[in-house]
Formats: C-alpha cells, sequence, structure tokens
C-alpha cells in the first residue's frame, strides 16, 4: 500500500490562499481560468497568484488549458485544475454491507466495489476486509501517485475529530474503538478520516451544490441525519449531532437498540418489518418536522435503501405531515425530495477527504 510520501501532498497544501485558487481551478473546469480572474475573485496579488499556480503547475495538480483573448494586451494563458493529479477512497460501512468508491480531485468515481460485510464480525475482520478493498482500489491509480487518504463512513454515534467510534446501535462492541488510528495504522499511514454516514452524504450534496440549510434523513438499517446550516455541515461540539433516529416520540413505546423507548428508529423499522410503509413514512415525517421546528431548515431530503424501494410513499407520507405542520403554524410549506444513488454515501465519505483541499467543510 502506498503511503503519503511522494507525488502531490496536497494535504501539506492547504494554505487557505492555496485553497481559494484550488477551488477556483476546479469550479472553472476544463475551461480553465485566467491568473488575472484568479486574483480578481481571490483579492490576492498577481504576485501571490503566480506563486501559487507556478507551484501546483510543479506538483502537477494545475496545467494550462489554453488561451483566452483579452481585452488588450496579449492573449491571457488559462489554467485548470488536473483531477487525475490526486484520488480519495471513500468507504461506506453499513451493518450487512459495504461499498467503496475511488474518486479523483473532482469527484468523479473511477472505481467502485460492492461486498457483503457482517459489522459484527469483530474489528480484526472488519479491518482486514475494509484495507483488502482500500488496496484494491487503489491499485487502480495507474500513475505512481499517492492515495490522498480514505474516508469512512459508518452509522453513529462516533466521534469525528478523534475517529472513535461509540455505541453504535446493535453492535456495542465497537463502543470506544479508535478506528481512524487503526485503519491508518494498517494501511501504512494513509490519512482516514471517519464520520457518519449520514454527515459524509450531507456533505456531498453540499459540495455539489445543494444550498442553503437541509436535512438528510439516511433510513436504511437505521435511521439518522445529517445537517447542514449556512453551508456547513453541523456536527455539534462533541461531533455528536444529527442522531435523528433516537428521538422518543412515544413514551411507552417498544424497546430501541440503543436502550431507550419509543424512539423514532424503533417505530419506523418496526412499522418497515410489517410491510406497513405508509406508517414509517408517517413516523419519519413527524421526526422531521420536529426538525422543522427546532432549526427552521429549508428543505428535508431522504434517502437510504429502504427509501429508494418506496421513494413515492415516503414522499407523500413526509410530505404529508410537514405540510399539516405548515397549515397549524402559519409558516410556509418545506420542501421533501428523495436522493437516490446506492453509492452515495460511500461517495460522501471521499469527499471528507476531497473538500478540505478546496477549502470545503469535511
Amino acid at each position: 500500500m502506498r503511503g503519503p510520501g511522494g507525488g502531490a501532498n496536497l494535504l501539506a497544501l492547504r494554505s487557505h490562499n492555496t485553497t481559494l485558487v484550488l477551488d477556483l481551478l476546479r469550479t472553472a473546469g476544463a475551461e480553465g481560468i485566467s491568473r488575472l480572474e484568479l486574483a480578481e475573485r481571490t483579492g490576492l496579488t498577481p504576485q501571490a497568484v503566480s506563486k501559487i499556480t507556478a507551484r501546483l503547475r510543479e506538483e502537477g495538480l494545475a496545467a494550462e488549458a489554453g488561451r483566452r483573448a483579452s481585452t488588450g494586451g496579449k492573449p491571457r494563458t488559462v489554467l485548470r485544475l488536473v483531477p487525475e493529479a490526486g484520488h480519495a477512497v471513500g468507504v461506506h460501512l453499513d451493518r450487512d454491507e459495504l461499498r467503496a468508491v475511488l474518486a479523483d480531485l473532482d469527484g468523479t468515481v473511477v472505481a467502485r466495489r460492492h461486498a457483503p460485510l457482517d459489522l459484527g464480525a469483530g474489528a480484526e475482520a472488519v479491518l482486514a476486509r475494509v484495507a483488502s478493498v482500500v488496496e484494491e482500489l487503489a491499485a487502480a491509480v495507474v500513475d505512481a501517485r499517492p492515495l490522498l487518504g480514505v474516508g469512512v463512513a459508518l452509522p453513529g454515534p462516533l466521534d469525528h475529530r478523534r475517529g472513535v467510534l461509540h455505541r453504535v446501535t446493535g453492535f456495542p462492541e465497537w463502543d470506544g474503538f479508535p478506528l481512524r488510528d487503526a485503519l491508518s495504522e494498517r494501511l501504512g499511514s494513509v490519512p482516514v478520516v471517519v464520520d457518519k454516514d449520514t454527515n459524509a452524504v450531507a456533505l456531498g450534496l453540499a459540495v455539489g451544490g445543494e444550498g442553503g440549510s437541509f436535512a438528510y434523513l439516511h433510513l436504511g438499517t437505521g435511521l439518522g441525519a445529517g445537517l447542514v446550516i449556512g453551508g456547513s455541515v453541523h456536527r455539534g461540539p462533541r461531533t455528536g449531532a444529527g442522531e435523528f433516529g433516537h428521538q422518543v416520540v412515544q413514551l411507552d413505546g417498544p424497546p430501541c437498540g440503543c436502550g431507550d423507548r419509543g424512539c423514532v428508529e424503533a417505530l419506523c423499522l418496526a412499522a418497515v418489518a410489517r410491510g406497513e410503509l405508509a406508517e414509517a413514512a408517517r413516523v419519519l415525517g413527524t421526526g422531521a418536522a420536529n426538525l422543522v421546528g427546532l432549526l427552521d431548515i429549508d428543505r428535508v431530503l431522504v434517502g437510504g435503501r429502504t427509501v429508494e424501494g418506496a421513494p413515492g410513499v415516503f414522499v407523500r407520507g413526509v410530505r404529508g405531515v410537514l405540510e399539516a405542520r405548515a397549515r397549524r403554524t402559519g409558516e410556509g410549506s418545506v420542501g421533501v425530495r428523495v436522493v437516490t444513488g446506492e453509492g452515495r454515501v460511500a461517495e460522501g465519505a471521499a469527499q471528507l477527504v476531497l473538500a478540505p483541499v478546496f477549502g470545503q467543510d469535511g
């Protein structure tokens, strides 16, 4: 497994000014952007921009994209990002499956893997499986550049800053496990970032242009939320925000794997198990209405394998509850939309590594 030495060390290039330039190169696309435009949009001096772009070209991160006519003087040389100059792996660890992607600097997926997984098989078995998939994907990078890092997304709760898991519902043996450090060591000191599956999707959506404040509700083998407030993923001071599934909505309700009773997750999954998807959608909508009332968010996005199996049912159910709330409060209705894509969590996990390179929330 190639470690972080050699090639373009993007993590070392992440000064504020460099991330500004990199982000503009990325958003400019194949058409590119001139140094003068970079200076105008960043507020940096032309000399500073020239130094930064020269270093990026030397590292292979930027390249000439031709010349563009100017209003006076000689044509300007335009520069573009070189997407293949760096890659990250995103891994989605669900309770029963593993999905992984290899993405370039643009976030374009160039390879995918999917395999069954038993999250309860123990740390050694899970780490070995993840390392094997990461190494397989890294081998798909044909040049000698190192892997920038690995983003891992899985059910919470967890400590995002330290990469330490807490008591994953149904899998208490993971409580306190230092996943980030253990996996990084297994991979030969490749940087690893760990976050909740819902936060990974929320980050991917925000990076992809989903603006404003929204909640992403993920219903699959469990239920959780990713929250984006003012364009940034909201994790809270202990990185525990978004444990949406364990809000109690029925005091005498059925027991939940978290140890409480009447949680949204327990009620929702029980309804799904009975085949009562409309009831599951109503319960999900009730939890979503609580979020809207607390945070005054712009939109509610729903996804996950259960939702994708019956998207119309869940949109109608959640929307119905939110519209009823809007009528009672006199407030405007909040939009509801299904987010599809089996690999969306893994793609968001790759953004845990890539987004900070461009000065975005990771």
